[in-house]
């Protein structure tokens, strides 16, 4: 069961060695460590229990972050039930050309919906290991962080009572819109955006995957992509204009578009299903330097957000948590400071490894429909040389599976 609190009105202090603000991936991750190592710690979530363990979100995670879970007890579920993908395939020009990349590396990728995750992380921390956690928390604020004797206060949501909590350090996982990124003082933070100028319509619909992997559908029309989720639901993803209207895209139109983009010669049509979730996503990138100030540490989408073009933001989450987390304990149980003092470089090392790759796939994904006879050609020239080139293809392979960016 989750701890109780003290009551408002009881007098006690609240005093945690760490405040962890967001209980997604990240926040969850660092958490668990913490607890593993019987440091407390308090996390924060406006949300509550039931919407985080709902919430969709895409599944697809790197090997070395489920090793990196299973080393720290938290894969349990995760490696029984996951999906393994070990290839991907292209269409474009009307043909077909698969990417054996487990072959090419040895490596695969694992399919678990972030809300499993989510779901077993929580479980994990508040159920099993004891962690303390406040669900559907208001009016989050953060203050004194760059003294030794940072706070964190919120609204009761049972009794409107305001909670003081006294820290050590706060660790900021409560995403792109959360109080800890628009805590940082303006004049010392610089956010690094890019805007790639198209939409996705994100789909999820009632119907088995047409193929056994990931499709990605490189057309004159736009991109279009199938992800498959489970034996029963699959997430595909059409490009369109950026800030589209999902009601713009009725049924017949969003399975004409998908037949016609991911259409290669010699496969059957894709198998059409009811669509239960339709909305559209801007593809941008941002990243926040720095990921510290004081004694506030950022994680996830609250330091950087790579576009869903290549399927990395959970596993930046969670290359921040166990770095975070790692370091929290050393810093809190030997006194040994050297992690949290390298933290943000080791982080945004791999950060703008991933950035740079999205960048690279989105053309590759979005030059045919560019509208640029040039853009084209070179694009179906990248494409090519990924199944004529062992280079090319070993170096697509490393990026693709995040085996190039290392700790």
């Amino acid at each position: 069961m989750t701890h109780a609190f003290p009551p408002a009105d009881s007098g006690v202090p609240q005093r945690f060695p760490v405040v962890v603000v967001g209980a997604g991936p990240a926040g969850l991750t660092v958490g668990n460590i913490l607890r593993a190592a019987s440091v407390d710690c308090l996390v924060l979530e406006t949300e509550t229990r039931e919407f985080i363990e709902q919430r969709p979100r895409a599944g697809v995670i790197e090997e070395w972050a489920v090793r990196g879970l299973e080393k720290r007890g938290l894969a349990r579920n995760l490696l029984d039930s996951a999906e393994l993908h070990t290839a991907c395939e292209f269409r474009f020009v009307g043909e077909r050309y698969r990417f054996p990349y487990g072959e090419l590396t040895g490596s695969h990728h694992f399919v678990y919906p972030q809300p499993l995750l989510v779901t077993d992380l929580v479980r994990e921390y508040a159920d099993v290991r004891g962690g303390r956690i406040r669900f559907g928390v208001r009016d989050v604020r953060v203050h004194d962080l760059d003294t030794d004797r940072p706070s964190v206060s919120y609204t009761c949501p049972e009794t409107g009572e305001r909670h003081v909590v006294h820290c050590d350090f706060v660790a900021g996982c409560d995403g792109a819109r959360g109080v800890t990124r628009a805590s940082l003082p303006p004049e010392r933070v610089r956010i690094a955006r890019h805007d790639y100028g198209i939409g996705w319509l994100a789909l999820l619909a009632e119907a088995p995957p047409s193929a056994d992997c990931v499709l990605f559908g490189c057309h004159a029309r736009g991109f279009a992509g199938q992800m498959p989720r489970s034996p029963q639901v699959t997430r595909y993803y059409l490009q369109c204009p950026p800030g589209d209207d999902p009601e713009n895209w009725p049924h017949e139109r969003v399975w004409s578009e998908l037949q016609e983009r991911l259409g290669a010669a010699g496969v059957p049509p894709l198998t059409e299903g009811r669509l239960i979730e339709k909305r559209v996503l801007d593809m941008h990138d941002y990243v926040v330097e720095p990921m510290v100030h004081g004694r506030l540490y950022l994680a996830g989408d609250a330091a950087h957000l790579v576009a869903p073009i290549a399927a990395k933001g959970m596993n930046l989450a969670l290359h921040d948590a166990f770095l975070l987390g790692d370091a929290l304990v050393a810093r809190l149980t030997t006194g040994d400071g050297s992690g949290l003092d390298g933290y943000a470089q080791a982080c945004l090392r791999r950060v703008w490894d991933y950035q740079e790759f999205s960048q690279w796939l989105s053309e590759v994904y979005h030059g045919t429909a560019a509208g640029d006879p040039f853009r084209a050609g070179t694009t179906l020239a990248r494409l090519r040389r990924l199944f004529t080139s062992p280079a090319a293809a070993a170096a697509f392979a490393e990026q693709y599976l995040g085996t190039a960016a290392r700790h």
